[in-house]
């Protein structure tokens, strides 16, 4: 069969592009679309608000993220630099030192010195830092790690006590694992960290008081999204949920979308934006045919995990105040005793930290099956227990907290997770996030059902610089398909 000649092809104008998911590669993919001059863009979002694992509320004296809440670097963050080139830079603001400086509390409320902890911290930063060993390293970034931390340990001349050692080391795992998102660290392969590009420049950068969606008011060229979409004008459909996806029929050359509601919609392509936890769990009724063995084996392959915030709001700032956060130091018999009760999750609740622009604020992190688990819990519940957790360390009158809200990535099933990570058996089967970003394709190489979403990104997975990049990629291989 011939390939298709210029003139063949559909304009921008009529061409048919449906988006799944208003989420950060979703708006970047569209809005790169309809400034090249692609008119019929229609964005499907299941959620009743764009932002996907973007989220900002009100809470408190103004807005709380309970999803993405920094931009993680400047020098090829695509974040920052749109920013820049736009001349919003105003809307973040850097971390000083004070603000990454944290207190180390063990659970009979001591307070650990800080020259104890700095000298465990620097055999921490040569773990973090020593990339060159992960390269032969054909285990997980646990194994390492632990090899490396007791290794280094035993070389200290003016050893702190070795159950403190521990104590902090395993708190440091899960603070490792709140980036991570996995279980475990001996879930994590060596190549997560290999293939992980940091961007250079602050990593903490924060969005100030208005949150991490007033990115997207500049991506959409808008004063408000809430009000006006901007570029993307009524292009976007909310609680629009897709339910099948008939990408290969004889008939014709269109795709045929059906929604939960039974509305069909027809396209000349899809670029699917969702989750990774939400292909893993319904790709394999959602596509017709089914998909390519080699698609399959990436989505399965690659993994999403999971990291849950707590937020309180108190009526003054939390004490103590010069304190800017702290992490919780379990020791052996409390840990145990912990196990054996029905507060046993609070062990994945690693540490506390103030929010910036908000100091009534504090708020809390747990990371994986316990973080699954504690969806499964009461409001009520969970707060009695985490107050529990913070009186049990806190030598200092704890208040109660005017208002308190949780997250549940897991249990929402529009997403499923947080971010996704390389794992020991994504490696075994020898795939990665290229195998989830190749399109599929017909015969004349035409781009049928594409892929973002950040775990679609090689460099900058976890992150939603790296959704970002994602979108702008798929859009970027439409345009210069029909270009």
């Amino acid at each position: 069969m011939p390939l298709k000649t210029p003139s063949d092809l559909k304009a921008p104008q009529s061409t048919r592009i449906v988006v799944i998911g208003a989420g950060p590669s979703g708006l970047a993919a569209a809005t790169r679309l309809v400034e090249a001059g692609f008119e019929n863009v229609l964005i499907l979002e299941a959620e009743n608000r764009i932002g996907g694992r973007v989220y900002t509320v009100p809470f408190g004296d103004n807005v709380v993220d309970l999803g993405a809440q920094w931009c993680h670097g400047e020098k090829g963050n695509a974040i920052y630099e749109t920013l820049r080139n736009e001349n919003r830079l105003d809307l973040l603001a850097h971390t000083d030192e004070k603000s990454t400086s944290f207190k180390c509390v063990r659970s009979n409320k001591e307070v650990l010195s800080d020259n104890e902890v700095l000298k465990l911290n620097h055999i921490l930063t040569k773990l973090v830092n020593n990339d060159d060993d992960l390269h032969s390293y054909e285990g997980s970034v646990g194994a390492k790690y632990t090899d490396m931390f007791w290794s280094e340990f035993a070389k200290l001349t003016d050893k702190p006590d070795r159950a403190i050692a521990r104590e902090l080391f395993e708190n440091w795992k899960k603070n490792q694992l709140s980036g991570d998102a996995a279980d475990t660290l001996f879930d994590v392969a060596a190549s997560d960290k290999i293939e992980f590009w940091d961007c250079e420049g602050d990593n903490m950068l924060h969005w100030k008081d208005k949150g991490f969606h007033s990115f997207f008011n500049v991506l959409l060229k808008t004063e408000n999204y809430k009000t006006d979409m901007g570029l993307l004008g009524k292009k976007v459909q909310l609680n629009q949920r897709v339910k099948y996806i008939e990408w290969q029929r004889e008939c014709d050359n269109e795709i045929k979308i059906t929604l939960d509601s039974g509305k069909i919609i027809l396209a000349d392509h899809i670029i699917c934006t969702v989750s990774l936890g939400v292909l893993q769990e319904n790709h394999e009724i959602m596509f017709n045919p089914p998909l390519p063995l080699w698609k399959m084996r990436a989505i399965n392959g690659l993994k999403l995990g999971i990291a849950n915030k707590f937020l309180f709001e108190f009526e003054k700032p939390f004490e103590p105040l010069d304190w800017n956060g702290f992490f919780c130091l379990w020791r052996d018999e409390d840990i145990q005793a912990l196990r054996e009760s029905e507060k046993f999750w609070l062990e994945s609740v690693f540490g506390f930290i103030r929010v910036k622009s908000q100091p009534r604020l504090l708020q809390g992190w747990i990371i994986g099956s316990h973080a699954r688990y504690m969806e499964t819990l009461s409001k009520k519940e969970i707060l009695k227990s985490l107050m529990w957790m913070l009186k049990k360390f806190l030598a200092v009158t704890v208040p109660e907290p005017i208002k308190f809200i949780r997250t549940q990535w897991h249990s929402n099933r529009n997403f499923r997770g947080t971010y996704s990570f390389r794992s020991l058996g994504t490696d075994e089967l020898r795939t990665g996030a290229w195998d989830l970003a190749a399109p599929l394709i017909d015969e004349e190489g035409k781009p049928i059902v594409q892929f973002a979403g950040e775990a679609t990104n090689s460099h900058h997975y976890a992150t939603a610089h790296g959704a970002i990049e994602s979108g702008w990629r798929e859009a970027d291989r439409l345009i210069n398909y029909y270009r």
